[in-house]
């Protein structure tokens, strides 16, 4: 959670809101609903294979050098897209790597004349991208869930397929074409909803279109991958690996996914299970399992040491616990929630999904009062008998409570130093009992010392080897996560069920 505000103070205009922040000529009333949608409960939906679908804000953070011959928009585009994701992550030996499997893969490519380049993304989701230039990405997440040289070539074997097939491209001409429609519609017919509605209709044609791009995609990469020497099998596995991976998180954060509001990935890419079979049946064509390099020990190298989760500069979970050293902030969450830091605010539910949390920061006035704030009417449903200020560990701070026709909220906007905080809670049932423990948890909200940041490291993956005594019990007690060490260690190297491990064999860990 970068926290990121404008430079002049204000929270006006298209890069505040990229950021997280609501702009104040954007953002007059937050529906209850819409704060739901916009991420408290809409975890069960993280961690899934997000192919091409990016909404991040500018910036820049890459090397000028690697990327000289970029066009000034290429350039742009690089910029925007490396900035939304915390950045690039550099890391020679990994870098090396992906170099010499991208250039079989090119050679063994339908445009081996097609120049890419990859960047790696200093972010824990599990993301990979592709541009019409030939620009690749793929997020740090991505390479810690795969396990051999065969499944990262799938991963890049897709998105030069993307590349290959001109999806990109085709899919800018499309969304322009809708955009022209909904406006001629809009301004000429004089019905700003009939607009609304032809946009929506187009919207699900692309989205019909992009499954249709998914599978060529899968299609095409499995054959170059194959070609390339590599063992065709690598993207079923992969897949299989984040399905599982992304149903653990479903569990975690929203145990009725019934609640989940609706995805637009969902609606745009075809189910995990769907494309795990059709990349079976394309790898068959190649082979049988096993018939191509899979060099897990190369690569389990190569991402020994490479960090895991969120980097603490950013902010970091420990359990509860969210934590930023940089801003120099610190908070827990009620007993029994699981908390997610994403780029626009930090996200939490319980086991049940019927209470969660969103904490986020915006700019108000000096002038103006927080029990004002929460009373001006940016969220529906504020009951105003309820506001009252309060001080949280020595912070100026309110709380209010809003209800809505199913969720129920306890809001606190807290001031620290020049920013504010709202830290929301949401309940099913807001029970006198849960609004106690809510309270409880914004109480914790305080400032960090500067010995106390000191001591952040960040969780890394490590390559360990098994001893003579280990069992994969006992290697996955060694994980540093917040639950579900063995689930989460047979995802993680991919295993199908609980493995008799042997002497010598090399398996990853999550710790410091």
């Amino acid at each position: 959670m970068g926290f990121v505000m404008p430079e002049d103070g204000s929270d006006r205009g298209r890069g505040a809101r990229r950021r997280g922040i609501p702009a104040r000529s954007a953002v007059r009333r937050l529906r209850l609903g819409a704060l739901l949608a916009a991420g408290i409960l809409g975890l069960a939906g993280c961690g899934t294979f997000d192919l091409d679908q990016v909404s991040v804000p500018l910036g820049a953070t890459s090397s000028p050098s690697e990327f000289a011959d970029m066009t000034p928009a290429q350039r742009r585009e690089h910029e925007r897209l490396v900035a939304g994701y915390g950045g690039s992550y550099a890391d020679p030996e990994l870098k090396a790597l992906i170099q010499q499997v991208v250039e079989r893969l090119v050679a063994a490519s339908e445009r081996p004349d097609q120049k890419y380049r990859v960047t790696v993304l200093n972010s824990p989701a599990i993301n990979a991208f592709a541009l019409p230039d030939g620009s690749l990405y793929v997020t740090r997440g991505l390479l810690a869930l795969a396990n051999d040289t065969s499944e990262l070539s799938s991963v890049l074997a897709h998105e030069m397929a993307h590349v290959i097939a001109r999806h990109a491209t085709i899919r800018e001409d499309q969304v322009k074409q809708a955009v022209v429609v909904s406006r001629v519609i809009s301004d000429v017919v004089n019905d700003p909803d009939l607009g609304a509605l032809a946009m929506q209709k187009s919207r699900r044609t692309l989205a019909s279109f992009s499954r249709g791009q998914e599978l060529e995609a899968d299609a095409i990469g499995v054959g170059i991958a194959a070609r390339a020497g590599f063992d065709p099998y690598g993207a079923s596995r992969f897949l299989t690996d984040m399905g599982k991976y992304s149903e653990l998180r479903s569990t975690a954060f929203a145990g009725n996914t019934s609640t989940t509001p609706d995805m637009d990935f969902l609606s745009s890419h075809p189910a995990t299970p769907e494309r795990i079979s059709i990349a079976v049946a394309n790898a068959r064509q190649y082979g049988v399992p096993g018939a191509g390099e899979r060099d897990r020990n190369a690569y389990l190298s190569a991402i020994n040491g490479m960090v895991y989760g969120d980097d603490p500069k950013e902010g970091f979970v420990r359990g509860r616990k969210f934590f930023h050293p940089k801003l120099g902030f610190t908070f827990s969450a009620p007993e029994g929630f699981s908390l997610e830091n994403t780029s626009q605010a930090v996200l939490g539910a319980n086991q049940s999904g019927r209470e969660a949390l969103r904490l986020d920061a915006v700019r108000v006035a000096a002038d103006q009062s927080l029990s004002q704030y929460l009373s001006s009417g940016w969220i529906e449903g504020v009951e105003v008998n309820t506001v009252e200020s309060l001080t949280v560990n020595g912070f100026s701070a309110a709380t209010a409570i809003a209800r809505g026709d199913q969720w129920s909220f306890r809001m606190f906007a807290i001031r620290f130093g020049s920013d504010v905080y709202r830290l929301i809670f949401a309940a099913r049932e807001l029970t006198p009992d849960i609004d106690k423990q809510f309270r409880a948890a914004a109480e914790t909200f305080r400032r960090v010392s500067t010995g106390e940041a000191e001591t952040v490291k960040p969780l890394r993956i490590k390559v360990v080897s098994v001893g003579l005594t280990d069992s994969a019990e006992k290697i996955a007690a060694r994980m540093q996560v917040p639950d579900r060490q063995m689930e989460r260690f047979m995802i993680l190297n991919g295993f199908e069920a609980a493995p008799k491990l042997k002497y010598g064999d090399k398996v990853k860990i999550v710790a410091e």
